[in-house]
């Protein structure tokens, strides 16, 4: 392995800084290519059959063009949906980001978690899945929160974001039945985390939250151990939208280390 491959951090936009902060704490020398499909932005609205055929494509020429030694789907809506599909297209190894229903199980007291997700995540079977195997003795509430993607956005740009605006977004959650017991709140999006505070404020003292950053950026070390890291240039992020708007983002970007944004 050429120490100086990069670890490649795919997002539908910037959500993935979550996982690159995460990842940066267990593994700060290892290079790293960021890459945000804001033209595509939001995934959460699209069919499984956009998704997986825009994933698959642009991962397969950021694999040539990058050679990157492992790949991050740092997005659940891509992860649930084309994991698999680029898993079979890809010889590069893998890592997806799933929701974290396990440990949201582990954690809830009263037996009520949520899952909020995007619309796209939230109907997957891959969910379905993960209720059966982890939430069996649970009560599951889910609810696609697609307005959220965008507020997490505008905050990492430095405009002011409304906890109402946050909590109207969110509020499909607890109006469900047995919503007055949820307890435990699963962030099955990677720009979710982002808006954490004012999940919080929104949803009171007595909910917790769990999201998946830090057990991803744990596999990516885990799948990377015994290999050898060193840059032969500053990592940077890529985007396929608007290079001026996406350069908005460089205060977010500069505090994880990242100052070359560029065109994709």
């Amino acid at each position: 392995m050429d120490q100086h491959s990069p670890i490649l951090l795919f997002d539908s936009g910037v959500g993935g800084l979550t996982v690159l902060g995460e990842l940066r704490a267990l593994l700060p020398q290892a290079p790293v290519i960021y890459a945000a499909d804001m033209a595509g932005l939001p995934y959460g609205a699209k069919s499984e059959a956009e998704v997986a055929a825009r994933v698959a494509g642009l991962l397969g020429r950021m694999a040539e063009r990058y050679q990157p030694r492992l790949i991050c789907i740092a997005c659940n809506t891509a992860s649930t949906i084309a994991l698999g599909m680029v898993r079979d297209v890809l010889e590069t190894p893998i890592v997806g980001t799933v929701p974290a229903i396990k440990p949201a199980a582990a954690m809830t007291q009263t037996g009520v978690i949520g899952l909020l997700g995007t619309e796209a995540t939230v109907r997957q079977r891959y969910v379905d899945d993960l209720e059966r195997q982890f939430a069996r003795e649970c009560t599951l509430l889910r609810f696609g929160a697609n307005n959220l993607v965008a507020l997490g956005e505008a905050k990492l740009r430095g405009e002011e974001v409304d906890i109402d605006d946050v909590a109207r977004a969110a509020s499909g959650l607890v109006l469900q039945d047995h919503g007055e017991r949820l307890d435990t709140v699963i962030l099955a999006c990677t720009h979710f985390p982002l808006l954490e505070a004012e999940l919080r404020e929104a949803f009171g003292a007595g909910v917790g939250f769990v999201h998946g950053a830090g057990g991803i950026a744990r596999r990516i070390a885990s799948l990377t151990e015994g290999q050898s890291f060193a840059r032969s240039a500053p990592d940077f992020a890529v985007t396929t939208g608007d290079l001026d708007d996406f350069k908005r983002l460089a205060p977010a970007f500069a505090q994880l280390g990242i100052e070359d944004l560029r065109p994709f």
